[in-house]
């Protein structure tokens, strides 16, 4: 008891800094806002789920002393556990696909972790599984546990949204991995009260548009995402089609655009995540002011840009994934001087 007492209140002491947003827009009677979550202790959204993850498991008794951790994620979650696991004491086990980009794998393996790369990509669940079970240790398993985890009354992200608003916003925009950003802003505005809409932005080759456009939730690409933290092959547990009002797709090229538009036109060096979620935001504002309506839009900034100096914002890199934010980047620049989408 000695050691979970310990681990709780290490994990206790990390607690999710609530971070204001700023402008980044005005438009006609509409400002787009970020919400810049790179500044939590672990420097990604994905802080708050892991910790809600390790505090429950420390607590039901499934990570003791010397439990080895072992997950199937990439991205912003595989820092915050390997940052959390240090925290613990624990040993951590990263699974990731073999395609996963190097700097990946270098930013789990300085914070003590190993990286176990599989192929195909939706084999990491099963291996993530089995190694567990092998070395006697715990499966985080985020994707399926993330909803158990979570307290959609303090409505996390959402909740601290319409807590620092003087009028709710008329959309939340947060891109989906897990789906429980999106699914704990869609239960926490009902409950809350507020007028507040959510919306999803997806990048390609996810499953999360196809899913909330047919109504089936059991819709599956088999593709990974190109976009780190967001985007799924499949719909995971915890995305709620039914407690998000809109998912706008988002191509791949689109988001690399707003990415780099943030960082060269508002000094915001964000990851592609984020950018996508901006593009989705303007496409969402473009449809407010043609309707003559007017409101806040609030973009989830989960990615910080630092990791993505050698991609995102390279653009030998972008080429060789035949990616050209070149036309997209115009849209966005005849949108910031006049109002007018082009898209």
């Amino acid at each position: 008891m000695d050691w979970t007492r310990k681990a709780v209140a290490a994990l206790r002491e990390s607690e999710p800094t609530p971070l204001r947003t700023g402008v980044v827009r005005f438009g006609e009677g509409v400002a787009i806002h970020v919400k810049d979550e790179t500044a939590q202790p672990t420097g990604n959204l994905k802080h708050r789920l892991v910790r809600d993850l390790l505090l429950k498991a420390v607590v039901d008794g499934e990570l003791r002393e010397g439990t080895p951790i072992v997950e199937a994620t990439g991205g912003g979650a595989a820092l915050a556990l390997g940052h959390f696991a240090n925290r613990l004491g624990l040993p951590y086990t990263c699974v990731m696909p073999a395609k996963a980009h190097p700097a990946q794998i270098a930013a789990v393996e300085a914070l003590g972790g190993t990286c176990e790369l599989v192929d195909p990509p939706l084999a990491i669940y099963a291996t993530a599984e089995r190694l567990a079970a092998e070395r006697g240790g715990h499966y985080l398993d985020m994707f399926a546990r993330a909803e158990a985890a979570t307290d959609w009354r303090t409505g996390g992200v959402a909740g601290e949204i319409l807590a620092q608003s003087d009028v709710a916003p008329a959309w939340i925009v947060c891109g989906a991995g897990t789906g429980i950003t999106s699914a704990t802003a869609g239960r926490h505005v009902r409950y809350a009260g507020a007028a507040t809409r959510v919306a999803v932005a997806d990048p390609e080759h996810s499953s999360h548009f196809p899913a909330w456009a047919s109504g089936y939730d059991g819709y599956a690409t088999g593709m990974p995402s190109r976009v780190p933290g967001i985007g799924r092959p499949r719909v995971e547990p915890a995305f709620r089609i039914d407690l998000v009002d809109a998912v706008v797709p988002v191509p791949d090229a689109a988001g690399a655009a707003a990415t780099r538009y943030l960082a060269e036109r508002h000094g915001l060096a964000f990851g592609p995540a984020t950018g996508t979620c901006l593009w989705a935001a303007m496409v969402l504002a473009a449809k407010m002011t043609a309707r003559g309506e007017t409101g806040d839009l609030v973009v989830v900034a989960g990615d910080g840009g630092e990791a993505y100096r050698g991609t995102y914002y390279d653009d030998a890199w972008l080429a060789t994934k035949g990616l050209d934010p070149a036309p997209h980047r115009a849209v966005l620049d005849e949108f910031d001087a006049t109002g007018r989408w082009t898209a």
